[in-house]
């Protein structure tokens, strides 16, 4: 699923409503560049103002109404940074048809070229449904199969989902590795009961020091530097 030497980009839009034939606009766009994964701190970011009443249903999904976006640029006015910022990326997306059909619908207004919905494209949606057949596939429930922390999504927001898929992404690519095995003694652990109680499911969360635990973990170096060399 991944191609060496090509950025990805973890992309998401919120929108007016949920179908393009009924000429519903992007409001909110979101994208992430990462490489292998690892975010390299370049994000493209915009909120839209539509040119057209956003729907009861999709102001209860992400709270944004028309009068907070009327000030906003229109979609003309950011196509092409958007389309310089994934140029020649893997876009990785969630339900990647919904989003592709909704840039490809703004592209076409202004008369540029359409994205190819499946050049680079990464559906995780797709993956999913492909992995765990009959589950829901939704990024609520894929947060919830991999432990990831869904406290801050109160409502949809095109930033904070492409993080949160970023992070399902790397747990549905990552599912086939090993799992961790812990043991309390050297033997070998016969009874399939005794390995179900040790073997752990991975998930791949990354736990970052704080400053006070990077300090305090120079200065054990320094005292033992000093105990053993002087």
């Amino acid at each position: 699923f991944r191609k060496k030497n090509m950025n990805e980009v973890i992309l998401d839009t919120e929108t007016t409503g949920l179908s393009v034939r009924e000429d519903h606009r992007i409001i909110e766009i979101a994208c992430i560049e990462t490489k292998n994964l690892i975010p390299t701190n370049k994000i493209f970011y915009k909120l839209i103002n539509p040119e057209r009443k956003i729907s009861e249903d999709a102001i209860k999904i992400h709270g944004y109404t028309n009068a907070k976006l009327d000030s906003e640029p229109k979609f003309k006015d950011i196509a092409d940074e958007l389309i310089e910022f994934i140029s020649g990326k893997k876009l990785i997306i969630h339900n990647a048809p919904f989003d592709i059909s909704f840039i490809n619908h703004e592209l076409k207004k202004i008369n540029k070229k359409l994205l190819d919905d499946k050049k680079n494209v990464i559906d995780t949606l797709e993956l999913a449904r492909s992995k765990y057949p009959g589950s829901s596939s939704s990024l609520d429930n894929l947060c919830k199969r991999f432990n990831i922390d869904l406290s801050k999504r109160t409502k949809h927001n095109a930033m904070l989902d492409c993080e949160l898929l970023r992070k399902v992404y790397i747990n549905l690519i990552g599912e086939k590795e090993p799992t961790l095995i812990f043991q309390n003694s050297e033997s070998d652990i016969k009874s399939s009961d005794e390995k179900n109680s040790v073997v752990k499911k991975y998930n791949k969360k990354i736990v970052h020091p704080t400053d006070g635990e990077l300090d305090k973990h120079k200065s054990f170096l320094k005292s033992e530097l000093r105990r053993n060399f002087f």
